[in-house]
């Protein structure tokens, strides 16, 4: 069964699923694994705060991998230049996430690529629309690394009544075909995939990262902001993080205000890796290509979709 969605055939890739653009673990090698097994690999540029780092896995992106790719940034952090660089290198798209997306948007526009927006609330969803994104994400509480507080479940259909005809991916908690099948049942056009996809050898993890991915659940990971004191980060407020938990972070939960009071925690934190994953972990039980799981998973839809459709009766 093949799934075609008005969100494979804005691009024509063949499965609807897309790389969420993690931040330093999504880089050109993931993300063009990901377009090469036939969904949108989108290149994890974050806040833009080493240009040469997007450079370089630029090169590796289109080097190897000659279909249709894209690039995600945070708004409240990525230089309008770098963006503008980044479309000089031909993506299919942008995505533009967490924060006011309109200094982006004449360079966008002006280049042809097709503009992506990811909404974690209403208020950002109806902001999209108006901006006339051309696939709007909606991105649930489930999701790993930084995020709002809706449940992907109520939020995704939302999101999909509010857009209208525009395509909408469905982000959180998704890590095989059964959460595709779900998207799409919910109103979604497919689904964007993160903490799946960080368990593959393209990923850019250390190798205690990716055990920690195969050794935990999703009851293993909380959402707060203990992380961004800790690290000094100048992420927005209104976004927490959802990683694995560590004494550190059950020990300040809840005390994050004592936290940025006390340098010398912070120092005790200072060579901490943290393991950025959402809800859907209990499904990552083993490391493989990216291009094999999003092969998988859409089969996988496939298979899910059926089954739903034998339980229908006129």
């Amino acid at each position: 069964m093949a799934l075609s969605t008005t969100f494979t055939e804005r691009f024509g890739i063949s499965h609807p699923i897309a790389l969420a653009p993690m931040g330093g673990a999504a880089g050109g090698a993931l993300a063009a694994a990901v377009s090469n097994g036939g969904g949108l690999g989108l290149l994890g540029a974050g806040s833009g705060g080493d240009p040469a780092w997007v450079e370089r896995e630029l090169d590796v992106l289109t080097a190897t991998t000659t279909a249709p790719w894209g690039a995600g940034f945070q708004c409240w952090a990525a230089p309008v230049d770098l963006v503008a660089r980044t479309l000089e290198r031909g993506p299919a798209a942008i995505m533009l996430a967490f924060g006011d997306p309109t200094p982006y948007l004449d360079a966008v526009r002006g280049s042809g690529a097709a503009l992506i927006l990811m909404v974690t609330d209403l208020a950002e969803a109806r902001q999209a629309v108006e901006l006339g994104a051309d696939v709007v994400i909606a991105q649930g509480s489930d999701a790993g690394g930084h995020g709002g507080s809706r449940g992907t479940l109520g939020f995704v259909p939302v999101v999909a009544d509010l857009a209208g005809g525009i395509p909408v991916l469905a982000a959180g908690g998704i890590g095989d075909g059964r959460g595709v099948a779900a998207a799409l049942t919910l109103g979604a056009a497919g689904a964007l995939i993160g903490t799946r996809l960080l368990a593959s050898p393209e990923a850019l993890v250390s190798a205690a990262y990716g055990k920690a991915l195969l050794e935990s659940g999703g009851e293993d990971t909380e959402r707060s902001r203990v992380y961004d004191i800790a690290r000094e980060s100048a992420w927005p407020r209104r976004y927490t993080g959802r990683a694995l938990s560590t004494p550190f972070s059950r020990r300040w939960r809840d005390h994050e205000e004592e936290l940025r009071d006390d340098a010398g925690a912070r120092r005790e934190f200072t060579d901490t890796e943290v393991v950025w994953a959402g809800e859907s972990l209990d499904l990552v039980t083993d490391l493989v290509p990216a291009a094999e799981i999003v092969g998988t998973v859409a089969a996988e839809a496939g298979d899910a979709l059926r089954r739903a459709g034998r339980a229908v009766v006129d």
